[in-house]
């Protein structure tokens, strides 16, 4: 009996925007599986009004620090507080999930004049260094939708913060009519959501479909979705680091 020809990855779509100041970080994959990778985002970011953050009944002026866990956070804070002509003061503290978030503040003030805490890995250790600062007043401002686990664990240290909604995901219409690829690639819930906002009799037949969190993997499974690829997991951390290993037992 001849055996089963093997399946054969030859075109991966990947739901995230091309990086605008360098190299693809799949170019290596390319190269040496001989694919081709496409980068699209399948989600857009729709930031909200000032109207809009004052009926959440924010005032930022009341706030001592400020929690940062994404540059977006970033991007549309400052923007509200430019559009309400706030000057953010001196002793304004920042906390930030990682350095990459931290140094991102210098596009909006200057870094070395302000108390800048930054977290050694994860969110957790993040909220082990607000401990030591308990008689602050956060506002942790982001997306509509945010990793349950951050929150638990700002509730479970009784930290005194409010959560603020300043940009929303939402789906993106694309200007393409078919998927030819092999693989798709997706890294959070609403992705998923737009591949069927965009593709409504969206059949997954032999595609092989990738994920990046546990959200992401239930809305997956919402949609009848077979994951054949979920990271983070016990050997990989990074979606790159896994597609490697995976496209190698492909071969």
């Amino acid at each position: 009996m001849a055996s089963k020809k093997p399946f054969l990855i030859k075109k991966i779509l990947v739901s995230q925007p091309k990086p605008k100041d360098r190299i693809s970080p799949y170019s290596e994959l390319e190269k040496k599986f001989k694919l081709k990778v496409k980068l699209q985002p399948f989600i857009e970011i729709e930031g909200l009004s000032v109207r809009d953050i004052r009926l959440q009944k924010i005032n930022i002026m009341s706030f001592s620090a400020i929690i940062f866990n994404s540059r977006l956070s970033i991007d549309h804070f400052f923007r509200i507080c430019e559009q309400m002509r706030i000057t953010i003061p001196n002793t304004m503290k920042y906390f930030c999930v990682s350095e990459a978030v931290s140094y991102y503040l210098q596009k909006y003030t200057t870094y070395r004049k302000r108390k800048i805490y930054v977290a050694a890995k994860t969110f957790s250790d993040l909220v082990e260094i607000m401990k030591k600062h308990e008689s602050e007043k956060f506002l942790f401002p982001g997306a509509e939708k945010i990793n349950t686990k951050f929150t638990s664990l700002l509730d479970e240290s009784n930290i005194n913060y409010t959560r603020a909604v300043f940009f929303k995901t939402i789906p993106k219409k694309l200007n393409v009519k078919t998927l030819p690829h092999n693989m798709l690639v997706f890294f959070s819930p609403i992705g998923i959501e737009s591949l069927f906002f965009n593709f409504p009799d969206f059949e997954q037949n032999n595609i092989k479909i990738a994920v990046f969190g546990e959200t992401t993997k239930k809305m997956a499974d919402k949609f009848n979705l077979n994951v054949d690829l979920q990271v983070p997991n016990s050997k990989h951390l990074s979606m790159i680091s896994a597609l490697n290993e995976y496209l190698k037992n492909a071969k």
